[in-house]
């Protein structure tokens, strides 16, 4: 499977069976399966969630946002629940042409994606056991 390391871009090929905390990038050594989102920018968006094999739930986030904040610790605590999807969160006023492009209109703002095309769109804050749910629930559906 090929999953892009979330430092550098590169994109890694990492045996299917590989156990799913450890593969490190060969390009920069950074971890590829870490239990915790990714941050992403405009320049890594596109490259980050249309190379990657796994699904890739991005978290559209700002800084001024109090939901935004109280969602945070969720989506990190699902990252570390939900091995089997890329988690990342992309700050829409650092970043606005990835939020725009994702036509994001309000914040928090959850995408799923696979291969690069949407799959579930939810925004709001969700508690952590409903995001899992939510994310499962999506994951079957698309199957």
């Amino acid at each position: 499977m090929h999953i892009v390391c979330p430092a550098c871009g590169t994109t890694n090929r990492v045996p299917d069976d590989s156990p799913r905390r450890e593969p490190v990038c060969g390009r920069c050594g950074a971890e590829l399966a870490a239990a915790r989102p990714a941050a992403l920018s405009d320049a890594t968006f596109d490259r980050y969630i249309g190379r990657n094999d796994p699904p890739v739930l991005v978290d559209f986030w700002a800084e001024w946002c109090g939901p935004c904040k109280m969602m945070g610790p969720h989506f990190e605590a699902a990252a570390a629940q939900v091995p089997e999807v890329r988690f990342a969160k992309l700050d829409i006023d650092a970043n606005p042409r990835a939020a725009q492009a994702h036509a994001i209109r309000s914040v928090p703002t959850l995408v799923l994606y696979r291969a690069g095309r949407e799959l579930a769109r939810q925004s709001g804050v969700m508690a952590p056991g409903v995001l899992t749910q939510w994310l499962r629930h999506q994951l079957n559906q698309s199957e």
